[in-house]
């Protein structure tokens, strides 16, 4: 009796409740690791502008992520050997030899149970509440253990430096905007966001990423006046085309001497009629110019970025530019319209000859397109992912990866898709046939 009264003496209780809330501790590393790594920064911010301190310094702490991984988890070890370490001594005291194994059985449990799988499930419940309530005491644990952090910071990226793996600390695991397009892609998938609002939002963020030449409208495709011409002619020309804005060019169209706005070019041979009582028009219009009304042109290098050149249409009031390559020869022409269609779709209108020209799919499953249309388009359209870092249009991806310029009637298979050409002018394609390639079943007999 009086051996067995020992065993539960004053250290016994002691040493047990040092266990408990040395587990206790363990919860709080753990939970609070999960919740300041799985918490929203935008979320935060949103709390931290609504005035809660809590969330504010949950985001100070977690900008250099790299410490405060390397401070909880230090605080963590420590607790859960410290626990580990007491309940081996008590338990071997109690039960000998054998105390060691059935130290480490029970410490597994309580320490996977209460100080691990518990915290954790709170913790990525309640993220952002989890990280506000826990991020005053984990900020003093951070500067409390930063010198011992700082060594092993150093040790490890000596070790990893050894492999020839180099650490940036300036680097973030996930960048915020594959982080916000990953977001997107996973509700639309789970039926949260549009496919519509998915594709804005993307646009928006793409603008920075993507140039001119990759959306402008190809010199081939441009509409131009010849300064040269009859005023009635250019008038006409005007009044008949479905673009408010046309390029001036003389003798060579490379040679692009101005811009012609229909308002201002019907504003002025209005003016010069009106001024004359019993003329003709040809006399009237004898000594007119089309250089004294046009605007200056606006021209841009075509590596500009979309991002880039929408400010500069903003800044300069002006919604046309041609756009030029390297040498200064002309390749193109873009409009605000054209920047704004990446973010919120084909934008048309009752004069827009191509309006009623969107992707549709025949009986047979295949897809007839024009060869001009932009594989970005098209697959946004579609919501296919047919690659667009070689070509900008579908056309340019069938010459690209059949290395040739193909005749009517050839078929190509590449990407998981049928390709088969079926309009071409000269050396260009006008018009493709495609559909997905049936997927093939792994196994079948």
């Amino acid at each position: 009796m009086e051996a067995e009264t020992s065993l539960l003496d004053a250290a016994f209780w002691i040493t047990s409740a040092s266990i408990l809330g040395l587990l206790a501790m363990s919860a709080f590393f753990s939970g609070s690791e999960t919740a300041l790594t799985a918490a929203s920064r935008g979320k935060l911010r949103a709390a931290t502008d609504k005035g809660n301190r809590g969330a504010q310094k949950a985001l100070e702490i977690t900008e250099d992520s790299e410490r405060l991984i390397g401070s909880v988890l230090l605080g963590n070890n420590l607790v859960n050997i410290l626990a580990t370490s007491l309940a081996t001594a008590l338990l071997t005291r109690v039960f000998g030899e054998s105390g060691v194994a059935l130290a480490t059985l029970v410490m597994t449990l309580l320490v996977l149970i209460f100080a691990e799988v518990l915290p954790k499930t709170y913790a990525i419940t309640n993220p952002e509440t989890a990280a506000a309530r826990v991020a005053g005491p984990i900020g003093l644990i951070v500067r409390l253990f930063a010198p011992v952090v700082s060594a092993v910071r150093l040790l490890v990226r000596a070790v990893l430096r050894v492999f020839g793996v180099q650490i940036d600390p300036d680097s973030h695991i996930l960048a915020v905007r594959e982080e916000i397009a990953g977001a997107l892609q996973l509700g639309h998938s789970e039926g949260v966001v549009e496919k519509e609002d998915r594709d804005r939002i993307l646009g928006a963020l793409d603008l920075a990423e993507r140039t001119v030449e990759e959306i402008m409208l190809h010199r081939s495709g441009i509409e131009m006046i010849d300064a040269d011409s009859a005023p009635q002619d250019i008038l006409q020309q005007c009044l008949q085309s479905p673009h408010t804005r046309l390029p001036v060019y003389q003798n060579d169209p490379e040679n692009i001497i101005g811009v012609i706005h229909a308002k201002d070019l019907t504003r002025a041979m209005y003016r010069m009629f009106d001024e004359s009582e019993e003329a003709t028009a040809r006399e009237v219009f004898a000594g007119f110019k089309v250089t004294d009304v046009a605007m200056k042109p606006y021209f841009v290098p075509d590596t500009t970025s979309l991002d880039d050149q929408m400010r500069q249409f903003l800044h300069r009031r002006t919604h046309f530019a041609l756009v030029v390559d390297e040498y200064g020869s002309l390749q193109g022409l873009i409009t605000l319209e054209d920047i704004l269609e990446e973010i919120v779709g084909e934008i048309t209108d009752e004069f827009d000859p191509h309006g009623d020209q969107a992707v549709k799919m025949a009986e047979d499953g295949h897809y007839w397109i024009e060869g001009a249309m932009t594989i970005r388009d098209f697959n946004r359209a579609t919501d296919w992912s047919l690659p667009d870092e070689e070509a900008n249009t579908m056309a340019g991806l069938v010459i690209h990866e059949a290395q040739m310029i193909p005749n009517v009637g050839q078929v190509f298979n590449f990407h998981g898709f049928r390709f088969e050409v079926t309009g071409r002018e000269n050396n260009r394609i006008t018009q493709l046939k495609l559909r997905p390639l049936p997927r093939i079943q792994l196994g079948d007999g």
